[in-house]
């Protein structure tokens, strides 16, 4: 593999990465691919599209493809239907992970399944909210997280895409929203069993609302009740396994052991992390 340096507006050169072994529960290599703008300064849009670009040359005619939600997995869904339409990728189906993603796939093209009729996955391809030095993620900001996790726990291959301001040295970690996915009848009941469970991290529960102040209603028809912590989790597998004995709870947004390869793109480069 190579790593991409822009040294003008329109010329790519290329280089031998630098590649470093991990050490930690979970070893990974990281590969970097360092983008600089000499003359054009990138965007954070531009180094999520490039980075959401990459993850797209993974995928091979005839695959199963799991679509990803959220702005960056949105440029790789873009990216998908115009080699698509190009005639460069062929005879490839996608299973898209909420109505938004689904509607995008529909508009270019891209021919849509369900897991009722294709179980197996080859690849998938998101985003994150957090991502660790493990590559376990927090999940679902955007409101996805059940469809996402659905399609993303059948993938053989699960590619992760984000900017560096999702990485975090524990989860929780970035003081922002941890999802729970709850049914609507009384959410209020596993808001306040959520937030004691939590007390040690100095968590705040709360039900998350739409622009008009009504509650947020996914496309399962569920609530979600946000998790902030001031603290980050010491163990997230413990912390998913009590989520999960709570009746009434559908889903939550902890993504463990999950990912594959997390593409991380940032003011300085863009870094490919392999498990």
């Amino acid at each position: 593999m190579a790593s991409l340096s822009f040294v003008s507006s329109s010329h790519l050169t290329l280089r031998t990465p630098s590649i470093a072994l991990r050490t930690g529960s979970s070893p990974r290599t990281s590969v970097s691919f360092s983008v600089k703008a000499q003359s054009v300064a990138l965007s954070q849009d531009d180094l999520k599209k490039l980075a959401a670009e990459k993850a797209v040359e993974a995928i091979k005619p005839g695959m199963v493809l799991g679509l990803g939600t959220g702005s960056t997995a949105a440029f790789a869904v873009d990216q998908i239907g115009k080699l698509l339409s190009s005639g460069e990728l062929y005879d490839i189906v996608g299973i898209p992970t909420s109505k938004r993603t689904e509607e995008q796939a529909r508009a270019l093209g891209i021919p849509l399944v369900a897991l009722d009729t294709h179980p197996r996955i080859d690849l998938a391809i998101d985003g994150a909210d957090e991502v660790d030095p493990n590559l376990d993620l927090v999940k679902g900001r955007g409101g996805a997280l059940l469809r996402e996790k659905m399609v993303e726990a059948v993938a053989e291959k699960f590619i992760v895409v984000a900017d560096d301001t999702k990485l975090v040295e524990g989860l929780g970690g970035s003081g922002l929203a941890m999802p729970v996915e709850v049914v609507q009848f009384c959410w209020n009941f596993n808001l306040i069993r959520l937030q004691e469970l939590f007390k040690e991290f100095g968590c705040d529960a709360k039900l998350r609302v739409d622009g008009d102040g009504k509650p947020y209603v996914t496309d399962n028809s569920n609530y979600i009740i946000d998790l902030y912590f001031k603290n980050p989790l010491k163990d997230g597998f413990a912390a998913a396994k009590e989520i999960g004995k709570f009746q009434g709870v559908v889903e939550h947004g902890l993504f463990l052991g999950m990912a594959t390869s997390v593409i991380i793109a940032g003011k300085n480069g863009v870094e490919v992390m392999n498990k």
